[in-house]
């Protein structure tokens, strides 16, 4: 490989990790500011996050179809214009109603990022390479989950919490024009299709039980990690009475852990099959959150066991994330722009089911929180175990 295809592809790197960091960056940034949020805005500052979550999935549902029919890049650009315009809306929001509304349009933008980026990489590579290219981006991107909440908490020392949405705002300026670097991987031959057929994938995806199966074993396991999303902020600031700008420290710790296993699971897919990696992860994680009920039930629960399991519960992440993810994709190459934006909106969708959990059932502990994790985790790692059949 020579010195300007390594560059070209190190650029395509970068770019393609911003737009996967998009989701978690949006939302991660604000999490120490939430209890503040919530006396300021006098709301349930949740439904800032589900909002998001709502906009995030069913747009993508619109854009995966549109970017198999006119390509990859004129969606992104559309997307970060209006990613912009609601983070600027957020910014200027002073009552619950305006930021949940605003949210929905920086959602129905940002959405675009990661849903767009692995189709590109669907587009680019084949499974193991497409895992191999997945694994790095979750490196690479990690850093967002792990500078939000310590920007975020830094901002709360000096200035309000509406400079987050305006810092936003600056960022998704910058990737408009990082944009540009980007080739357009849709090949023409491919954009024969009508807007209506590529809606109809949707029932076609519906029914192949291959792709399917990862789809829902990747969304019962994010129902989980947005619960400890959601739910964090409350049990470590409210319940342990952690500092806000600590708090992102602790929250770093777990991205640290999916970091490191988005390494290792780098090398494991040039030897072990997708499917095996993909099963005795979701039993680690089942593991990690089985042992953790007991703990919180038993009365043998600390800050320490909590935060020590729930390390080994996320680290997991890195392994499933881009297992499931390359497993479903390859089983429909054809269609990767529909694939895609469907397992998004099932992926990231599933934190409204966490907020929805979180908001009815509120307790002053931390027993609404794991309790949730580890059902769905169980159930993620159930439906990992069940029988595997090539395509």
């Amino acid at each position: 490989m020579n010195h300007s295809v390594q560059h070209s592809r190190l650029i395509q790197i970068m770019v393609l990790s911003a737009l996967m960091a998009f989701t978690s960056l949006s939302t991660d940034i604000y999490l120490p500011a939430m209890p503040f949020m919530q006396l300021d805005l006098q709301g349930n500052i949740e439904l800032t996050i589900t909002s998001f979550l709502i906009g995030f999935a069913i747009a993508q549902l619109v854009w995966g179809p549109i970017s198999d029919q006119i390509g990859r890049k004129k969606p992104l650009f559309i997307g970060m214009i209006l990613f912009v315009i609601g983070s600027v809306g957020c910014a200027l929001s002073e009552t619950i109603y305006q930021i949940i509304f605003w949210r929905v349009i920086q959602a129905i933008g940002a959405c675009t990022g990661p849903m767009l980026a692995r189709a590109i990489i669907r587009d680019l590579y084949d499974r193991v390479e497409a895992t191999q290219m997945l694994s790095t981006l979750t490196i690479i991107m990690a850093v967002a989950p792990i500078a939000g909440p310590l920007i975020g908490g830094q901002i709360l020392k000096f200035t309000s919490w509406h400079a987050m949405f305006w810092l936003l705002a600056m960022i998704g300026l910058v990737m408009f024009f990082c944009l540009f670097l980007l080739p357009e991987t849709r090949k023409k031959s491919d954009l024969k299709i009508t807007i209506k057929q590529a809606f109809s994938n949707y029932k076609y995806l519906f029914k192949k039980w291959i792709f399917i199966r990862y789809v829902l074993a990747l969304t019962a396991f994010y129902v989980a990690a947005y619960t400890f999303i959601i739910g964090s902020p409350f049990v470590y600031i409210s319940y342990y009475h952690i500092e806000p700008q600590h708090y992102g420290w602790l929250f770093s710790i777990n991205i640290i852990g999916l970091m490191l296993m988005s390494f290792i699971n780098k090398k494991l897919v040039k030897h072990v099959h997708l499917h095996v990696l993909l099963k005795y992860s979701s039993m680690l994680a089942m593991l990690a959150m089985m042992t953790l009920v007991i703990l919180f039930f038993s009365h043998f629960m600390s800050l320490i066991t909590l935060v020590v399991l729930l390390f080994v519960f996320f680290s997991m992440n890195g392994v499933i994330a881009a297992t499931s993810t390359a497993a479903a994709l390859d089983s429909v190459p054809e269609i990767a722009g529909s694939a895609s934006a469907l397992m998004g909106a099932m992926q990231y969708g599933s934190g409204i089911i966490s907020s929805i959990l979180l908001t009815l059932w509120r307790t002053d502990s931390a027993e609404s929180m794991i309790v949730i994790m580890a059902i769905f985790t169980v159930l993620s790692a159930l439906i990992s175990m069940l029988p595997h059949h090539e395509k």
